[in-house]
């Protein structure tokens, strides 16, 4: 019951772009097509998750024991920094259209503050699913990062589509391009702020 609960806060209630807006930067310039959009979803999943656990791990057998928790974001940041690198050089090799799609937003991911800040979350933040404040362990803190990485996915899929239609659409001319698309995205946040009567 309580992986449940985290996943449908982390997607819902507690979305990264919707409700924490973190990540805002790829989330408006990767999303005026679909495809780059759905690229760019995985590449940010399989790094917010891979991430959270070896910082995790980083974070509980190195930092903690050796009293070096001052270095967290330095040390997290050079982990996501690596694991970008790998997800560059795969999809280069995999998928060149995509690669170049994604252009610059793919590097960025190693700055995109989503992925810290999971990261910083799940070693700092106590966490009330379902019992009494407690931290995450290893298992939960990959389902938090998985599934926020889902909710993050969502949100920019859902936004891609909503701007290929808006494209298509006679929209007024001052609000071409980023107003309507900054009016489009509070619409949506609005809407998943409903959510937060569930949990």
């Amino acid at each position: 019951m309580e992986y449940f609960l985290i996943i449908i806060s982390s997607i819902f209630v507690n979305n990264i772009v919707l409700a924490q807006f973190l990540g805002i930067c790829p989330f408006l310039g990767v999303s005026n097509k679909l495809s780059t959009a759905t690229g760019m979803s995985m590449a940010v999943c399989f790094v917010i998750t891979l991430a959270t656990v070896v910082t995790y791990l980083l974070n509980k057998y190195l930092l903690l024991p050796f009293g070096l928790d001052f270095l967290q974001t330095i040390a997290f940041i050079l982990v996501i920094a690596a694991l970008v690198q790998i997800v560059e050089i795969v999809l280069k090799k995999t998928s060149p259209s995509l690669y170049q799609a994604l252009g610059i937003f793919l590097p960025l991911i190693t700055t995109n503050c989503a992925v810290l800040g999971v990261a910083i979350t799940v070693v700092t933040k106590e966490f009330t699913f379902g019992s009494d404040p407690h931290m995450l362990n290893l298992a939960e803190s990959t389902v938090y990062a998985f599934a926020t990485s889902v909710g993050y996915g969502l949100a920019m899929v859902l936004f891609a589509g909503l701007r290929e239609h808006l494209a298509m659409n006679n929209v007024p001319k001052p609000f071409k391009g980023l107003p309507i698309a900054l009016i489009t995205v509070s619409i949506m946040a609005m809407a998943f702020l409903g959510f937060s009567g569930i949990v």
